[in-house]
């Protein structure tokens, strides 16, 4: 049933996707905007406290409501993995953005396409060189991927077949914009919030994203050039400051043969806009050592599409065979 609901989500994800600034995302971030101002004392325990509260509470709550439904039909259980995909997988929530940038690229209006990025992930690339600027595109668009998409599909399928439901998805999309919201509060506020809160929810989007990062790796390998992918990943993950990112990274450095990592992009807050954008990604944003490669070209935005939807078809084949097997079994 999970390999249906994900592609029933998909599919709706693909002709009506949430509109910028739902109320999905509303309602999640007065969520964790209430928690850390309810919870955060500065102490490690009641960080750990505040960020299960924010993270465990709503996953929970979305498993307890699929065993519910569950008991009175599996199709009301399955209508509610589908819905919770829906709101949770957000394949066109990054995607327009990077198609928007490669348009105006293709028109030529080099500007537009610097500043959609820079409303898109906050940060200023007016003043990069032509290569640093798509290279920060290629980089933002591949997390983005992983994070609204295959992360995504890792946690619920594995948690989906102990019989959790939605459960993962939920958190892992939660813990995800928790770690994000936090470190941003810090950032951009008079009364930032504490470290331990915005350490514990690092160290806990880390610990949940490390077995998914080396499955969407694994997957650019599989699609991509893969010996050229496990070897760059081998040899080079290490130079990112943030590991699971790295991983990632890496192997789409060695899947499309373009050099990834540098100097950093800095940070620009909006300026109309007190808050997080929806999906601006952490992680890109620290410096690191770059990977071997060609310069980053227009030819190489071509590559990653091509190499983010091959790896969708085979995340869908490897779960239809596994539905499969479980049918036949």
């Amino acid at each position: 049933m999970s390999f249906f609901a994900i592609l029933f989500a998909l599919l709706v994800e693909q002709a009506r996707p949430l509109a910028h600034g739902n109320w999905v995302h509303a309602a999640i971030r007065s969520w964790v905007r209430w928690v850390s101002r309810s919870l955060d004392t500065g102490r490690t325990p009641h960080a750990w406290l505040a960020w299960s509260v924010a993270v465990l509470v709503p996953a929970l709550t979305g498993m307890a409501i699929y065993w519910a439904l569950w008991q009175f039909s599996t199709v009301l259980a399955f209508v509610w993995n589908a819905l919770v995909l829906y709101a949770t997988l957000g394949f066109r929530q990054f995607s327009h953005h990077f198609t928007d940038i490669r348009d105006a690229l293709d028109s030529g209006d080099e500007a537009k396409a610097r500043q959609l990025l820079a409303d898109w992930q906050q940060v200023r690339v007016d003043e990069l060189p032509r290569s640093e600027f798509l290279r920060h595109v290629i980089e933002f668009s591949v997390l983005s991927a992983h994070r609204h998409v295959f992360g995504v599909l890792c946690v619920f399928s594995v948690l989906s077949a102990l019989g959790l439901g939605p459960a993962g998805a939920i958190a892992y999309r939660i813990s995800e914009f928790v770690a994000r919201y936090w470190e941003y509060k810090a950032k951009t506020t008079h009364h930032p919030l504490s470290p331990a809160l915005r350490q514990t929810a690092i160290q806990c989007w880390r610990l949940i994203d490390y077995v998914p990062s080396r499955a969407t790796a694994l997957g650019f390998a599989v699609v991509g050039s893969f010996e050229d992918a496990i070897e760059c990943w081998r040899n080079h993950a290490q130079q990112f400051p943030v590991d699971n990112d790295g991983v990632i990274l890496a192997a789409t450095s060695g899947a499309v043969n373009v050099r990834l990592g540098g100097e950093a992009a800095a940070f620009k807050p909006h300026a109309s806009q007190g808050d997080l954008a929806p999906d601006a990604e952490a992680g890109a944003e620290f410096t690191s050592q770059p990977t071997p490669g060609r310069e980053p070209q227009m030819a190489h935005l071509a590559q990653i599409v091509g190499l983010v939807w091959r790896s969708v078809v085979l995340w869908l084949v490897l779960l239809a065979l596994l539905t499969l097997a479980r049918l036949l079994g």
